[in-house]
């Protein structure tokens, strides 16, 4: 058995257990407590084994998995950055990648390589895998705030146009999801609970 080997893996799973403290703004469906990332990460990965016949291409759900559980790490470094935030930008930054490069790196080397590959994988969005994971990653945020009545949509005054704009991308990996979510965005501008501009 090789001990080092080991350590390091224990250390990792160690600091990961911190993303169970990053809360996110979103809360819980129906419920007005916020969700933590950790949540998150694993409602994703359930939401791709149930939905993955929805996603465009035919994807590697275990790849996909994986992607979503790994996707959000670094916010254990790096913070929650809100969905729909009109200043600060929902995309791969610096600090990101040196959370990456500490958390990612407490793994043995070829542990590390993988993880961080998958975490790039993700962030470009280019693969069939990564363009289905960002798909339910931006779908989750709308299902809760639809559960809530409006959710983080009315606390934040959050305008249809700005959801939009931040949800569009979701066609790339599932046409059908996306055409799922623009039915709800129909029924919660009628509801008053997503306001136009």
């Amino acid at each position: 058995m090789n001990l080092e080997h080991l350590s390091r893996q224990l250390a990792f799973i160690h600091e990961i257990d911190k993303l169970k403290y990053i809360q996110r703004k979103t809360r819980l469906f129906n419920s007005q407590r916020n969700e933590n990332d950790a949540e998150h990460s694993w409602h994703l990965a359930m939401m791709a084994m149930v939905l993955a016949e929805h996603a465009n291409e035919k994807v590697d759900v275990q790849k996909v998995v994986k992607m979503l559980l790994i996707h959000d790490i670094v916010e254990i470094d790096s913070g929650d950055i809100f969905l729909y935030d009109t200043t600060a930008n929902h995309t791969n930054t610096e600090e990101e990648r040196k959370a990456a490069e500490r958390i990612f790196g407490l793994l043995p080397t070829q542990q590390k390589e993988e993880f961080i590959s998958v975490w790039e994988e993700f962030e470009e969005g280019q693969t069939a895998e990564a363009k289905f994971a960002k798909s339910l990653d931006r779908l989750e945020p709308v299902l809760q705030n639809v559960s809530n009545e409006g959710g983080t949509w009315m606390e934040f005054d959050v305008k249809y146009d700005t959801v939009l704009r931040k949800t569009n991308a979701m066609q790339h990996g599932s046409q059908t999801l996306w055409e799922h979510t623009q039915m709800l965005f129909e029924e919660s501008i009628e509801k008053g609970i997503l306001k136009k501009s």
